[in-house]
């Protein structure tokens, strides 16, 4: 099968997914969203595939959400494309945590938004030394969706992922660990090397075992998870209808402070 927005390879027991947007950061798309979807159906069902790997192609991880997608179907319903583009990433999010087998990000650069969500809702996170996390959202006046407002509070604590959408801050991967965002920190040269030890390491190992463990791991959230990419869903939806997203998204693409009324 051929994909045109990621790049797909399974070998050794390993399926290999990297996001290629690289003039976009990875920003993710229907194109994007869809081939991922499909790429992690692939490896749900191989027995062959007995680790996944998501990381990016290029100098960043994923970006979040394609805003000039959304820029250029602003009018007349902005919320519309956002709903649409939601159902995929909703798909991705369920995709992953269902995987029978562990699933690895390699945070290869930079990750805001939706990329965030992303890499949280990973089993694993090695990230290297220069990226950078953001989670972005609420600087254009929309809300976290990927099911984000559970995974992230869950591996930090409540009190940093509030502090995290209130005052929207960057993190170093060094911060983003002490944190508990991420398991390892590697320096650039080294990324790869010592990835590829993780990754051969989980290949090689009891497989059924992870996957009950994993399973097991799941069903302690798997129902808040349904709940909650809903509300994301709809909270995300009732945000772009609003006037500050308007201006947060034109203010973005203006390289400009945002003024934002509350409206």
């Amino acid at each position: 099968m051929t994909f045109e927005n990621i790049i797909f390879e399974r070998k050794n027991g390993v399926g290999m997914i990297r996001l290629n947007r690289p003039k976009n950061f990875n920003a993710i798309d229907f194109g994007l969203g869809n081939d991922l979807a499909r790429a992690l159906e692939i490896c749900h069902d191989d027995d062959e595939t007995r680790v996944v790997v998501l990381t990016g192609e290029g100098k960043a991880f994923c970006s979040g959400g394609d805003l000039k997608l959304f820029r250029e179907n602003m009018q007349p319903h902005p919320q519309d494309i956002v709903r649409q583009l939601i159902k995929v990433f909703n798909i991705i999010i369920m995709g992953l945590r269902q995987m029978p087998k562990p699933v690895v990000a390699v945070i290869n650069g930079p990750l805001g938004g939706g990329g965030f969500s992303l890499a949280a809702a990973c089993d694993i996170r090695i990230a290297a030394r220069s990226a950078i996390f953001r989670q972005a959202y609420t600087s254009i006046s929309l809300v976290p969706d990927g099911a984000w407002t559970l995974v992230v509070p869950m591996l930090i604590g409540f009190g940093k992922a509030t502090e995290l959408v209130l005052l929207d801050p960057v993190l170093t991967a060094q911060q983003a660990q002490e944190w508990g965002l991420v398991n390892r920190v590697i320096d650039e040269a080294d990324l790869w090397k010592e990835a590829n030890e993780i990754i051969g390491k989980l290949a090689s190992g009891p497989t059924r075992a992870f996957a009950i463990a994993k399973e097991n791991l799941n069903n302690a959230m798997l129902g808040l998870l349904y709940r909650q990419l809903e509300l994301e869903r709809s909270g995300m939806i009732r945000a772009a209808r609003s006037d500050d997203y308007r201006e947060g998204l034109t203010a973005f693409f203006e390289k400009r402070t945002a003024n934002f009324t509350g409206k």
